[in-house]
C-alpha cells in the first residue's frame, strides 16, 4: 500500500519574501540621498549669503567718496555695482585671498578674507555638524522603518508559507476539510444551533456560520412568540362571540334583553377583533417592507391641533392642554417631511395610550417643539406611570406592564409598536420619562426640513 505524502514543512528561511532589514535599507537610503542633497544645497545658499555678507560689510567701511562710486541707482534704490569687487588669492590658501573694492576716487581697498572667516568660521562649523550628525540619522531610520514593516513581513511571510504547505499538501485534505464542515452543519439542531468541527482552519468559517445560525434562530423564536400572542389576543374576543351566540341559539332569542345584550357585545368584540387584525396586519407589512411613506412637508404643529380638537370631542372624561399656538402654524421651523397620515396616527396612539392609564378628569397635555435639527410633539399625562424595567419593554409586541394588565384599560399591546416602527421609519426617536403615581412624558422627535 503506498504511503500518503508527507505534509510539506515550511519554515521562514524556505520563503522568498525579502527580509524587513534588507527592504528597509533600501528606503533609507533612498531618503539619505535625498537629504544629502538638500544639505548641499543648503551649504550654497549659506556659502552665497555669507559672500554677500563680506561684501556688504567691506563696502560699509569705505570713505563716502569712494562708495559713491561703486552703487548705482535702481528705481530709486542704491545698489552695488559688481563688477567693483574682485577677489585675488594663491590657490587654496586661504591666508592669500583678498576682497578688492575700486572706488570712485581709483583708489583699490583690501579686505583679508581670513579675518572674516575667523569671525564667521565657528558658526560654519557648527552648521556643518549638526548636518553631519543628520546624515547619521540613516541608522536610527533603519531601524525605524524596519520596525513598522516588521508586520507585514512576517504576515507576508506567514501567508507564502501557508501557500506552500497547501501547495505541498495532499489534495484530498481540502476535500476532507470540506467533508467535515457538511457533517458539523448537518449535525446542527433547532435546540443546539452550534458548528463545531475541531479544525483550527476552519474556525472563522464555524464563527461565521454560528453568528448566522444564532441570527436565524432568534428570528425563528421572535416569529413563534408572536404568533402565540396574536393567537392569544384573537382567543378572547373570538370566545366572547361564540359565548353570546351560543347563548342566543338556547333562549336568547325571545328575551329582547338578552338580544340587544349581546347584539351589543357582539359588536363590541367584533371591532376589537377587526382593530387587533388591522394592527397586525399592519406591522405583518412593515416587517415586509411594504407599509409604503407618502412623503409630504408637513407642519407638526398642525398635526398636534388635529389630534387635540379629536381627543377633545370624542373624550370628555379627561381634560386635554395643548400649547399650540397660532404663530406655530404657519412658522416653518416645525415643518418636517413625512407621511402626513402615519405620524398622525402615532400621535393618537401616544394619546390613548395616556386616556387608558390616567384617571378621569387628569390632564393631559400636548406640545410641539423644535430641538436643533429636530422638530418634536410631547404628550405628558397624570398617569398610573411606569418602571424603569417597563419602560425598556413598552415597545414589545403585545406586552402590557403589570399595572395594566392588573387594571380595567384593555388594549392589544400592539399600539407603543406601531407607533415605534413609524418614528423609525421616519428616522426618528421616541424619548419616555415616567415616574410611577405620578405620569409619563412621550417626546417624538423628526428631522425637520432642511
Amino acid at each position: 500500500m503506498p504511503r500518503p505524502p508527507e505534509r510539506a514543512r515550511v519554515t521562514l528561511q524556505h520563503a522568498t519574501i525579502r527580509p524587513a532589514a534588507s527592504i528597509a535599507r533600501s528606503i533609507s537610503w533612498g531618503f539619505w540621498w535625498r537629504r544629502l542633497a538638500h544639505l548641499l544645497c543648503e551649504d550654497a545658499l549659506v556659502l552665497a549669503l555669507l559672500g554677500i555678507a563680506f561684501a556688504w560689510h567691506c563696502t560699509t567701511t569705505l570713505p563716502a567718496t569712494a562708495l559713491d562710486g561703486i552703487t548705482v541707482s535702481v528705481l530709486g534704490t542704491q545698489i552695488v555695482r559688481p563688477d567693483a569687487f574682485a577677489l585675488t588669492g594663491s590657490g587654496l590658501d586661504v591666508s592669500t585671498w583678498v576682497l578688492r573694492i575700486r572706488g570712485a576716487d581709483g583708489a583699490a581697498h583690501s579686505f583679508a578674507l581670513l579675518a572674516y572667516l575667523r569671525l564667521t568660521g565657528p558658526i560654519v562649523l557648527l552648521l556643518l555638524l549638526c548636518q553631519v550628525l543628520r546624515l547619521f540619522d540613516f541608522f536610527s531610520d533603519t531601524r525605524r522603518v524596519r520596525r513598522t514593516l516588521q508586520p507585514l513581513n512576517d504576515l507576508a511571510i506567514a501567508a507564502e508559507a501557508i501557500g506552500q504547505v497547501t501547495a505541498a499538501t495532499d489534495p484530498m485534505a481540502q476535500d476532507d476539510k470540506m467533508a467535515t464542515l457538511e457533517q458539523a452543519i448537518e449535525r446542527a439542531t433547532v435546540d443546539s444551533p452550534t458548528v463545531s468541527t475541531g479544525d483550527h482552519d476552519l474556525r472563522s468559517i464555524e464563527v461565521a456560520l454560528n453568528g448566522l445560525l444564532r441570527q436565524m434562530q432568534e428570528a425563528k423564536l421572535q416569529q413563534m412568540r408572536f404568533v402565540s400572542d396574536a393567537s392569544h389576543e384573537l382567543r378572547t374576543p373570538i370566545a366572547v362571540i361564540q359565548g353570546y351566540v351560543n347563548m342566543l341559539d338556547r333562549w336568547g332569542k325571545t328575551d329582547e334583553e338578552v338580544l340587544d345584550e349581546s347584539i351589543e357585545a357582539l359588536k363590541a368584540e367584533s371591532d376589537h377583533m377587526q382593530e387587533l387584525v388591522e394592527q397586525l396586519l399592519f406591522l405583518a407589512r412593515g416587517d415586509s417592507g411594504r407599509n409604503a411613506l407618502n412623503r409630504t412637508d408637513i407642519n407638526l404643529a398642525q398635526v398636534v391641533q388635529e389630534v387635540w380638537e379629536e381627543s377633545c370631542m370624542i373624550d370628555d372624561s379627561h381634560t386635554f392642554a395643548c400649547s399650540v399656538a397660532d404663530e406655530d402654524l404657519a412658522h416653518h421651523d416645525l415643518v418636517t417631511v413625512g407621511d402626513m397620515g402615519m405620524l398622525k396616527q402615532s400621535l393618537r396612539i401616544i394619546v390613548q395610550n395616556a386616556q387608558k392609564y390616567s384617571p378621569t378628569g387628569s390632564t393631559i397635555s400636548l406640545a410641539c417643539r423644535r430641538e436643533g435639527d429636530k422638530v418634536c410633539y410631547l404628550v405628558r399625562d397624570e398617569g398610573i406611570g411606569m418602571s424603569e424595567a417597563d419602560i425598556r419593554h413598552i415597545f414589545e409586541r403585545f406586552y402590557r406592564a403589570d399595572g395594566a394588565r392588573s387594571g380595567e384599560a384593555d388594549g392589544s399591546g400592539l399600539g407603543l409598536s406601531i407607533a415605534k416602527w413609524i418614528i423609525d421609519a421616519h428616522d426618528g426617536s421616541i424619548e419616555v420619562v415616567s415616574r410611577e403615581g405620578v405620569g409619563t412624558r412621550f417626546t417624538v422627535r423628526v428631522p425637520a426640513k432642511a
